[in-house]
Order: structure tokens, then C-alpha cells, then sequence
């Protein structure tokens, strides 16, 4: 071949390159494209979480000398009370900054708030944010933060399915289907997980199991999970003893009645951390504590707790094994369990990041083996291992908190390697998800946004209103079917009205009260200025936007 027609083949690649990628930003990907994209999206969300992971290692080796999160709190053992105490501190005053710094509100971002981007703002999350609420959860993780690295992880992962969306014009179906990619090669990637990473992106973050999504779901999950064994190798995260062994029917009511106790343990710590949310950001205002110092004033309360108890610093995933290992006596287990909900409590209320998944695993583990030793001391010829219960309370508690039966119960097989005790969790579970799910608005994640007014529980009938803006379905003042200016002015000074930025959740239930066919649409000016009339919205208009809005939802959770 010629060099002259190397190079002419080069350039027509370029051009065909250039001509794919402008297809793909205008028109989105086709399906094998999009497959193929949910692999890079998988693969690059497993190498976050696998750094977010290495990171707190190597930042955790640092400031403890610990190497291996597993075993900090024996390594906090031997260190003297004062860097026990002022190490939080010290991190907590760095989060904070991180969060003043990047984030609008000083508020660490999670799963919550990708949940939001998939209902709310087509797949999409903030990115800012979300790059400062991870830098902050890892310095809270690696500094004594009583919380887990799941939720900063899954929040890194839907910033970069954000960044992919936008960069190839995603629509909102494609949106949230790589948000669910990138979640599902997160938690693939963290806990080595591939088939709980899928059904946890589906369960919990899309919240349907549309056969569209399932297919790069899956591959994506695989992605993450490949990139983590590359490093870990096929190991579980907790070795079990090896005769967990069930005396069948015989135990089944131990197990309704464990389920029972987890989903009231459960909703007692999602109501201890909301309790504490509040009160934090009470006293910051009565206070008027500087957002910075904040998490710092959580990490002095968790540094003095402690020196006498290191067990509730970090993930817990030490404690965890200990009880799933029978390696705490009764009294142990029931006040480490009141301990950690205490901890977990003070991390949330001083907004120092991190997520609530792995906390629940260690609350549940300890649960389960309390409850074990007693059960199994008053029927000791027809009961089995203590740990069985143990890690039945670990499912049980944690899907409660996640509001995940399916995607939790697969999970803790999946951390422990234990298939064989299946029946004993998924009734733990199925009963504890369903008290607590009374308790709370579903799942801690969905209760969190119903305290910002951001109504998922509901179903998309509660929350699609909030996605259309008055202003861009009113009738405007020259529209050929305006309403008449005199009514609206009439209207508005018998205080019927709508604020122009206002969504149609405001504006359909003064429909509702005033019985009007329209509505004003103004802007409210100053002491000394008019309110400016924009038009009206027609209440025959946003019930077909919002019946089409529904069909869609509807087309799309069932495609």
C-alpha cells in the first residue's frame, strides 16, 4: 500500500468516527451501542469504587497506622485517647469544608439524591455536589465516621453516568437506564456482588424491572464486578462458620419472630438518624454554627465515644464478623447494637457523609446473634447455630433500611458465600421489610426525600406533578385562547393564583379548592411594585400533560 492511501483511509476513519459520534449526540445511542456504552459506564463505575475503596486504605493507613479496615478497631485499641479523639475532629472540620466549599446546602449527596435524579431530572445528578460529597465521605470514612462507603459510591457512580448522559444527549428512558448501569457497577464492584449490583439498581434506584433496562443492568453489573476480582480475587467479604445448619420447619417461627424484632430495630435507627438530622440542624441555627464546624463537633462526640468503645469508628465490618462468627457473648451484641445506632446517628446529624447500607449490616448482624443466643439457649435440641440468626438479622435489618428485600437478601449470600440458609433469611426479611416499611415512608432513602417534600413514596402520580412547570404549560397573554385579563386580575385579588415558577404540584390542588377552570400565572412584585401577569394555566391543559406524563411512566416500566 501507498502512504497516500494510508493516509486517505485514515482520514475517511476520522471522518466515519466523527459522523458516529455526531449521530450519537443528536439521535442517542441504537440498542447494541447502548450496550456497549453501559459496559464503559460499568467499567468506569467499578474502577470509582474500587478507588474510593484503595483510597480510604491508604488515607485510613496514614492517619491510624491501620492497613485493613476490617480490623480498625483493634488497631485503635493501642493508640492513645487523644489522637482517638481529635482524628475525627480533625476529619469532620475537613469534610465540612469540602461540603461548604462544593456543595450549595453543606449537605453530603447519596442514594437518596440519585433516586431523585432517576425520578425528577432524567437520570441525571448533580455533579458538583457529588464530587464533593464523595471527597467528604472519604475523609470521613478514613478518619472515624460511623458510616458506610456504599452511598458515597453509588452518588460517584451516578456522576459519571451524568456526565455520559449529557455528553451524548441521552433522553430521560436512556438517562435513567445508565444511571442504573452505573449504580449496578458500583455495588457489583463494592461487594463483589454481581447479581444483588443489578437487582439493587433496578429495586432501588429505577424502581421497576423493565426488560429494556435489565439487559445492560446485567452487563454493566458484570463490568464492575470483573474490574473488582481483578484486585480482590473471587473472595467473599465475611467468612461464615461452616455448619450453619437449620433444623428446618422447626425454626421457622424463630425466624417470623426475628423478622418481627429487625423491622422494629430497623425503623427505631432510620428514626434515630432523622431524629438527629433535625436536631442538628436546630441547634446549627440556634447556634449559628458555621456549616465547616459542624461535622467537626460530630467527630469530637464519635472520638470521645470512642476511647472506650472503637468498635462503632468506620464501616464496622470487623464487629460484623465477630458476630457472625459467635464471637460475642448476649450483652455485647444488644449494647453494641444501641452504640452503633447512637454513632450512626451523631455521623448523619453533623452531615459527615457516608452511607447507611453497611451500618445496617452490623446493627442487623448483632441483632440476629442476640436474639440467636437466646433462642437457641431455651430450645437447644431443635435449634441451629447461634450465627444462622445472625446473619438471618443482618438481611432482615439492612432490607428493611433499604426498602430492598430482593436485591438485600442477595447481597448478604453474596458477601458470606452462604446459599444454603436461604429460606431462614428471606423470612427474616419479607417480615421485617414489611413492618418497617409501615413505620417509615418505605425505605430510609425515600423517607429522607419526603422531609424535602419530594413525595417517591407515593408512586409517580404524587411526584410527575412536580416535573412540569406551570409556566411552561400556561396559556399566555396572547395565546388565541387566552384567558380574559380582567378575570385573572379578579382572580388573583381573591388570592387565586400561581407563582410562575411554581410546578403543577402547587397549582393542582388550588384547582381542587377554588373550583376555577384556570388559574393566573404572576410574578409577586415588591411593597412598592405590581404583581406582573404572565397568562393562565387551564386545568383541562395540565390534566393532559399529566395523564401523558403518566402513559409514559406507565409505557416505561412495563417495556
Amino acid at each position: 500500500m501507498t502512504s497516500s492511501y494510508i493516509k486517505s483511509l485514515i482520514r475517511q476513519m476520522e471522518n466515519d468516527l466523527k459522523t458516529a459520534w455526531q449521530v450519537l449526540r443528536v439521535k442517542g445511542p441504537g440498542e447494541i451501542q447502548f450496550w456497549f456504552i453501559a459496559l464503559i459506564v460499568g467499567v468506569g463505575a467499578g474502577f470509582a469504587a474500587l478507588g474510593f475503596r484503595n483510597a480510604i486504605e491508604v488515607l485510613q493507613t496514614a492517619v491510624y497506622g491501620a492497613d485493613d479496615s476490617k480490623t480498625l478497631h483493634s488497631y485503635l485499641s493501642d493508640l492513645s485517647w487523644y489522637w482517638v479523639v481529635s482524628i475525627p475532629v480533625l476529619g469532620g472540620i475537613v469534610s465540612g469544608i469540602f461540603l461548604q466549599w462544593l456543595t450549595p446546602d453543606g449537605r453530603a449527596r447519596s442514594v437518596a439524591d440519585v433516586i431523585e435524579g432517576s425520578s425528577l431530572h432524567k437520570g441525571r445528578v448533580e455533579t458538583r455536589a457529588g464530587i464533593g460529597s464523595a471527597l467528604a465521605s472519604l475523609v470521613t470514612l478514613s478518619t472515624g465516621g460511623s458510616s458506610g462507603r456504599e452511598g458515597p459510591v453509588v452518588h460517584l457512580a451516578g456522576v459519571i453516568s451524568t456526565w455520559v448522559s449529557n455528553r451524548i444527549n441521552a433522553s430521560g428512558i436512556t438517562g435513567r437506564d445508565l444511571l442504573g448501569c452505573a449504580v449496578a457497577g458500583a455495588v457489583s464492584a463494592s461487594f463483589n456482588a454481581p447479581i444483588a449490583g443489578a437487582l439493587f439498581a433496578l429495586e432501588v434506584v429505577l424502581r421497576h424491572f423493565a426488560v429494556h433496562a435489565f439487559a445492560p443492568i446485567v452487563i454493566a453489573s458484570v463490568a464492575g464486578t470483573v474490574v473488582s476480582r481483578l484486585q480482590f480475587g473471587n473472595v467473599t467479604e465475611f467468612v461464615l462458620k461452616q455448619n450453619n445448619e437449620m433444623q428446618f420447619y422447626i425454626e421457622l417461627p424463630a425466624f417470623l419472630i426475628l423478622g418481627l424484632i429487625s423491622g422494629l430495630v430497623a425503623a427505631i435507627f432510620m428514626r434515630s438518624v432523622f431524629f438527629a438530622e433535625k436536631a442538628g440542624n436546630q441547634l446549627q441555627a440556634r447556634w449559628n454554627i458555621p456549616g465547616w464546624l459542624r461535622p467537626g463537633l460530630s467527630g469530637l462526640v464519635l472520638g470521645i465515644m470512642a476511647v472506650w468503645f472503637p468498635h462503632i469508628i468506620g464501616v464496622g465490618y470487623e464487629t460484623t464478623s465477630a458476630a457472625l462468627t459467635g464471637q460475642l457473648l448476649f450483652l455485647q451484641a444488644v449494647f453494641f447494637v444501641i452504640l452503633k445506632c447512637i454513632a450512626v446517628a451523631v455521623t448523619f446529624g453533623g452531615r459527615m457523609g457516608g452511607g447507611i447500607f453497611s451500618p445496617s449490616l452490623m446493627i442487623g448482624a448483632m441483632t440476629g446473634l442476640a436474639f440467636g443466643i437466646v433462642a437457641t439457649s431455651i430450645f437447644p435440641s431443635v435449634s441451629g447455630e447461634e450465627t444462622l440468626y445472625a446473619l438471618a438479622g443482618m438481611g432482615a435489618v439492612a432490607a428493611a433500611v433499604l426498602g430492598a428485600p430482593i436485591s438485600t437478601t442477595l447481597i448478604v449470600f453474596e458477601l458470606t458465600g452462604d446459599w444454603q440458609t436461604g429460606l431462614a433469611v428471606m423470612v427474616a426479611v419479607s417480615l421485617s421489610t414489611a413492618l418497617a416499611s409501615r413505620l417509615v415512608d418505605r425505605s430510609f432513602f425515600l423517607t429522607q426525600l419526603e422531609h424535602r417534600n419530594i413525595h417517591l413514596a407515593a408512586g409517580p402520580q404524587a411526584w410527575l406533578l412536580a416535573t412540569f412547570s406551570v409556566a411552561d404549560i400556561m396559556r399566555d397573554k396572547d395565546h388565541d385562547h387566552a384567558a380574559p385579563e380582567d378575570i385573572c386580575w379578579e382572580l388573583v385579588e381573591q388570592g387565586i393564583y400561581v407563582d410562575g415558577n411554581a410546578t403543577l404540584e402547587a397549582a393542582m390542588p388550588i384547582f381542587d379548592n377554588s373550583g376555577a377552570d384556570f388559574i393566573p400565572v404572576v410574578t409577586l412584585g415588591g411593597e412598592d411594585q405590581p404583581p406582573e401577569l404572565w397568562g393562565a394555566v387551564f386545568e383541562v391543559d395540565a390534566l393532559h400533560v399529566f395523564n401523558d406524563a403518566l402513559a409514559e411512566t406507565a409505557a416505561e416500566e412495563h417495556s
